[in-house]
């Protein structure tokens, strides 16, 4: 290959780099989402176009039609995935480029390796970028079938798990050691098999409530991944993405575990510290413990009209009834009639950090109404309604008074402190957490039961009427 070809692909690869930086800052706000979903994928192109330009005539037609038919994979999943569904959509890719390390660590020592470089520095490599590739897969599988239901969201608090997840990362540094020096493939084998054990109970001993963090953590695991993976492959350009994607997704998890009161500690190892699930069998969610006050759409809507502030705190249920749209319409019929509406974001509603965000900007809700907890939450008790649409462990009060509840300490939204609370639920049933929601049965708030389209699309027809 010409010398002028490869200072050509070096220079894509720049580009690229740093379409995927003003990728990540265009992402970082509501306004430039879009602009930053753009350049990643014109970055992306450079960084395919430039590889492919690298290889020559040498690629195999099973490669390119491997690349082909992942392109095609990919567009219809996009196309057909729902917004419910996104967040366990996300684990699994994560799950993907895991995978994708562990095979291609496995390719080179099946192939004796680049051949280019010092033994030993390689092994190193290999092995890193294989164990980190094993734990993300393994991790993330979990964490998908806890998001899609298939297993339970409730963390596994095994006996003695921090001494076995010890255990476990010491028996990976010992089998490093030894494939360091001797690069055998049964070393390799065995630790990516206990890696991938490693990840699954790291994942497992992380309960439903931090099931967001558990995905920004799993983003950030499959960038140091990809990292890992450009240190093995001799690739400049996966290297800096992975280093980009590690870091900020570390630092996401970590500003959300501060706004949830978590350890990132705890997040990362898996429960570390919690206590561990009592001998008698696990907890069961804890039963409505008072009685409710119902209203209806029509009375609802009356009363709306004579308000002079709103605050709407959406959660997962607003996402599974796709009623962001409804929700607009209604927002839009107050506004003009003079109320002011706003919108309250937890750090962790849904089930992907800024789930909630997206489903408003989806439906034109403008920005500049859509505000995060900490500038809101000092707000409540001043607001004439807050309707609670679909959330429920980020508006419960037990988090502030129980200490010995699941989410105890966890900073939540303070709607209990409005004039009046509209809470739009199916049934009083718990929520992801699994515990009672003493909101419910507090003397301002009113249950808005059925679901959160049905209920909202009467209320907008009844504010109409």
């Amino acid at each position: 290959m010409s010398t002028i070809a490869i200072q050509l692909s070096v220079a894509a690869y720049l580009v690229a780099g740093v379409l995927f930086i003003l990728a990540l800052r265009g992402l970082s706000s509501q306004e430039t989402a879009r602009r930053g979903n753009l350049y990643g994928i014109v970055g992306m192109a450079f960084a395919i176009g430039a590889t492919l330009s690298l290889t020559g005539n040498s690629l195999h037609a099973l490669a390119y039609a491997a690349i082909g038919g992942g392109a095609l994979i990919g567009a219809v999943m996009a196309a057909r995935v729902g917004m419910t569904q996104m967040p366990e959509l996300v684990a699994l890719l994560h799950s993907f480029v895991g995978l994708a390390a562990v095979l291609v660590g496995f390719s080179l020592q099946l192939s004796g390796g680049d051949g280019g470089g010092n033994a030993l520095a390689e092994h190193i490599e290999v092995f890193i970028d294989v164990m980190i590739g094993a734990i993300t897969t393994t991790g993330s599988v979990l964490a998908f079938m806890k998001l899609r239901g298939t297993v339970s969201g409730k963390p596994l608090l095994l006996p003695a798990r921090n001494q076995l997840n010890a255990l476990l990362a010491i028996a990976l540094v010992v089998l490093g050691v030894i494939y360091a020096r001797g690069g055998d493939t049964w070393v390799l084998e065995v630790g990516t098999a206990v890696a991938g054990v490693l990840g699954f109970l790291l994942v497992a001993g992380i309960g439903g409530a931090d099931m967001p963090v558990v995905v920004s953590m799993l983003n950030s695991y499959s960038g140091w991944t990809a990292a890992a993976a450009g240190f093995m492959l001799r690739n400049d350009l996966l290297i800096i993405t992975g280093a980009l994607v590690g870091s900020s997704g570390a630092i996401l998890s970590y500003i959300m575990c501060k706004a949830m009161n978590r350890s990132i500690f705890n997040v990362i190892f898996g429960g570390f510290g919690a206590a561990p699930a009592p001998s008698g069998g696990a907890k069961k969610p804890a039963a409505p413990q008072g009685d409710v006050q119902e209203i209806d759409a029509a009375s609802l809507a009356s009363q709306l009209l004579a308000a002079k502030s709103v605050i709407i705190a959406p959660g997962y249920g607003m996402a599974v009834a796709r009623a962001q749209h409804a929700v607009r319409e209604m927002t839009d019929i107050l506004r003009k009639k003079g109320v002011n509406v706003r919108f309250a974001i937890h750090p962790v509603a849904g089930r992907l950090p800024g789930h909630m965000n997206v489903l408003l900007a989806e439906a034109n809700v403008p920005y500049d109404i859509v505000q995060e907890m900490d500038e809101i939450n000092g707000d409540f008790p001043s607001t004439d309604f807050a309707i609670v649409i679909g959330a429920n462990d980020t508006v419960n009060p037990a988090a502030e008074d129980d200490p010995t509840c699941a989410i105890a300490g966890m900073p939540v939204l303070q709607v209990w402190k409005a004039h009046t609370v509209i809470v739009n639920k199916r049934s009083r049933a718990a929520g992801y957490a699994g515990i009672d929601n003493p909101l419910f049965y507090k003397p301002n708030t009113k249950m808005l039961f059925g679901d959160a389209k049905d209920a909202m699309e009467k209320v907008v027809t009844a504010l109409k009427a």
